[in-house]
């Protein structure tokens, strides 16, 4: 792991998480997990659909455990080389919340491996989001915590980090994140919003989702989207006011398409 300036006692496994400490990492238990979160696909439409601010991170984040959503509100913490700051957030986190550690994206260090990952899940947070690197990958991968990351590397931090208080603020690609922004990840990345709209737009999200899976389940049983949507009348209509689109023609008629 890259826990660096951790200094075990004398004759301790070593802070890179090998030997006996990567196989207690292993076996720490997971918190039970909560309801799954509603997919980013339809949190993005329902933010748009009612003009809530929308934030992401860039798509070369990527999930190290494939169809793992997790959501919650940030934790946010600027890496600074040392692990004593990734540790504080993690101190003071609440269970259910989503650890974001900014390492500026670095390509010459990991920030994080099995132990921090391991004492994540142990605090209760609900998934990592990582501008930077991780390491101890098959590790990770036995521990289940989802995260998502720009990869692995296995060589950690070698700088002097400097003293001070952690910095409760990452910046993912020049997209800040503040303390209690919601946080909702899966397979398709990492979509950020205000915590005091986020009740709003999950509740729209829920609805968009639940009008999606009706029109999926009625295309399983041989009824084309095209036909749920009336797509030939729509053509019709359009020949004769060829600026008509498909949303303005369902909303006249109290319909909707969910894509």
């Amino acid at each position: 792991m890259s826990d660096v300036d951790v200094h075990p006692a004398s004759g301790s496994g070593s802070a890179a998480g090998s030997g006996p400490s990567a196989d207690a990492a292993a076996s720490v238990p997971l918190p039970a997990a909560p309801t799954a979160p509603v997919p980013t696909a339809p949190v993005a439409d329902a933010a748009v659909r009612l003009g809530v601010p929308l934030r992401w991170a860039p798509p070369s984040l990527n999930p190290l455990l494939p169809e793992r959503p997790f959501s919650g509100p940030a934790a946010p913490v600027t890496h600074l080389g040392s692990v004593d700051v990734i540790l504080e957030v993690i101190d003071d986190a609440r269970p259910g919340d989503v650890l974001v550690i900014d390492n500026g994206g670095r390509p010459d260090e990991s920030c994080i491996g099995d132990l921090i990952v391991a004492e994540a899940a142990l605090a209760g947070i609900a998934g990592i989001v990582l501008w930077g690197l991780h390491r101890d990958t098959a590790e990770l991968r036995r521990l289940g915590l989802p995260v998502h990351s720009l990869g692995a590397l296995p060589t950690g931090p070698r700088r002097v980090p400097p003293a001070g208080s952690a910095m409760r603020v990452a910046s993912i690609d020049g997209v800040l994140v503040h303390g209690g922004e919601l946080v909702v990840a899966d397979d398709d990345g990492v979509l950020l919003l205000p915590a005091d709209r986020a009740d709003e737009v999950l509740d729209e999200a829920r609805r968009i989702q639940a009008v999606e899976s009706r029109q999926a389940e009625l295309m399983r049983g041989g009824r084309s989207l095209r036909e749920q949507l009336d797509f030939a009348a729509y053509r019709a209509a359009q020949r004769a006011d060829p600026a008509l689109t498909l949303r303005a023609y369902l909303a006249a008629r109290g319909a909707a398409v969910e894509t």
